[in-house]
């Protein structure tokens, strides 16, 4: 029996063109965001919205926006072509994310309404020249729209309509308080507006002074987190450091885990440290490094989701959170260079398919478990968060597990019941990959990439043209050899392999590259991704509950 309180999009009025974009998404009905907030915002009024990572937020804006302004182009006055919508967001990935999906939901009516993304800092000339074709909606960071509204290369004073606030807590965090309170000088006195947020803190609320007219506050009523019939989180002891990196060997090599996985560390030092001691196995993985242009990362990302890496392996700063409050720029954990944080990859970024979220490193704090959590489980997928504990953290993650319980108390990160004498016999080859990974292997790993970047860059291509004999130094140079990688180690044999998995474990190959084709009829299975298995009559599962 249907629920009678449902409302589907197809209840909403809707344009029909938006109505097949939506369906061409495999969206059959809205998320509890989606549902609440579109009817509210077609009828015109400001929206306040919380709502947890991965719940569909910009769909929630975008979908009433393109509904807006298609019905006002069709029964309006005829008026003349300008920008009617802006989206604010704190980074450029986040931009380039939002335009993606809005430009999406406009599939079938491209023509109607065109969407512009002016982020990027450092292409001004081709954004003044989209600019003065008046695209309908902008889309940018606030210091890019601040500054094009400066050079009188965007106008929103007499034609702004509806203005939205997207990832609202991370504005101000991320040092764009000024430049907000000076763009909100060139818009209108009167336009709908929507703040888009997953926390009220007092920077929300403070936005909200600022650019909310009697708004509607929707705060639903929804864990932070999916349930655990779709999260399924567990917690592991190592007694040692050696400990966590043998585990880790143990879960990639032995395909204990399914399917695509990120991996989190606390410093980029240690992000290069695990990609070289899993090379050292053949388990190729990518590192998201906020050192790299963002045009390679965004490359690192889309090869993630095309299914070339099975493993990215990221921190905080470079994925999920701010800097600290106030500071444009400056430097991130010890030993590791701030960035721009308009180049940061914020908490909102589309992986797709992630099956597996692994803490190598304890989050710092709460709200970073949170974020890297909210990377798998999206949508209506299924996911898993294992956090490697060493019994001096232990204190600090129940901490954290005590803020995820809420008030009921019940666990949250559940035992992951794994033998480690099973895994014993791996021992000396994590020994002898680990002491392959010296300091200096890190530090040409990180001086390799930065040279591949120089080599390939489109903004050095003519430098090197005129000057060729810098482009020779760098092809020339001696090759680096970030670490000795034993061919051997990529092997396992069968005698090492506990007798529990003989069964299971397949045999690493190297991955090939997918047409196209392939990649789009590539199907993602809804399993657990972590393998439960027997031994000696015990059977040992993810989801087995604490005794």
């Amino acid at each position: 029996m249907a629920d009678p309180e449902y409302l589907g999009f197809e209840h909403m009025g809707l344009d029909h063109r938006i109505l097949q974009a939506v369906t061409d998404l495999g969206w059959s009905r809205p998320t509890l965001i989606q549902e609440k907030a579109i009817p509210l915002a077609l009828e015109g009024k400001d929206l306040l919205a919380r709502a947890r990572t991965g719940s569909g937020k910009t769909a929630a804006y975008a979908i009433p926006m393109l509904q807006l302004l298609l019905h006002r182009k069709a029964t309006g006055p005829v008026v003349e072509q300008a920008v009617r919508g802006l989206v604010l967001v704190p980074t450029k990935e986040l931009a380039r994310q939002a335009q993606s999906m809005i430009q999406q939901l406009a599939a079938y009516c491209a023509r109607d309404v065109r969407v512009a993304n002016v982020s990027a800092a450092d292409d001004s000339a081709s954004q003044r020249a989209v600019l003065m074709e008046k695209p309908d909606v902008v889309v940018g960071t606030p210091s890019r729209i601040l500054s094009h509204l400066q050079q009188d290369n965007l106008k929103l004073h007499d034609s702004l309509e509806l203005l939205v606030v997207d990832e609202a807590d991370l504005l101000f965090s991320f040092g764009f308080e000024e430049e907000l309170k000076n763009l909100l000088c060139h818009l209108p006195r009167i336009y709908q507006a929507f703040l888009m947020s997953a926390t009220f803190n007092e920077d929300v609320q403070a936005l909200k002074e600022l650019v909310l007219h009697n708004p509607v506050t929707l705060k639903l009523q929804e864990s932070q987190l999916p349930g655990p019939d779709q999260l399924q989180q567990f917690q592991v002891v190592c007694d040692t450091e050696e400990d966590k990196f043998l585990l880790l060997y143990a879960l990639l090599k032995l395909s204990l885990i399914r399917g695509k996985s990120l991996l989190f560390v606390n410093t980029l030092e240690r992000s290069y440290r695990l990609r070289l001691f899993l090379e050292q196995f053949s388990i190729p993985t990518c590192v998201l490094n906020g050192e790299l242009p963002l045009r390679s990362r965004c490359h690192i990302i889309s090869q993630f989701n095309q299914g070339f890496y099975d493993s990215v392996i990221a921190t905080d700063a470079e994925v999920l959170g701010p800097p600290a409050k106030g500071k444009r720029r400056g430097r991130g954990p010890r030993g590791d260079k701030g960035s721009d944080p308009e180049a940061g990859v914020a908490r909102g970024i589309d992986f797709h398919h992630v099956s597996a979220v692994l803490n190598f490193d304890l989050p710092p704090t709460p709200e970073a478990y949170i974020h890297r959590a909210g990377r798998t489980a999206r949508a209506n997928n299924l996911g898993i968060v294992l956090t490697f504990v060493l019994p001096t953290e232990k204190a600090h993650l129940d901490k954290i597990e005590k803020l995820l319980s809420g008030e009921n108390g019940a666990p949250v990160l559940l035992p992951y019941q794994f033998r480690m004498e099973e895994i014993e016999g791996f021992r000396y080859r994590c020994r002898d990959a680990m002491r392959s990974v010296t300091k200096q292997a890190i530090r040409e790993a990180r001086l390799k990439e930065i040279k591949e970047e120089l080599l390939h860059s489109e903004k050095l291509k003519t430098y090197f043209e005129d000057n060729p004999r810098d482009l020779q130094l760098l092809r020339h140079d001696l090759p680096l050899h970030p670490a000795v990688v034993k061919p051997h180690l990529g092997h396992v044999p069968d005698y090492l392999v506990p007798p529990a998995l003989r069964g299971l474990v397949r045999p690493h190959k190297k991955r090939k590259k997918l047409s196209s084709s392939c990649r789009k009829t590539k199907k993602v299975k809804a399993q657990n991704p972590l393998r439960s298995f027997k031994h000696k009559g015990k059977k040992f599962r993810p989801a087995a509950k604490p005794s």
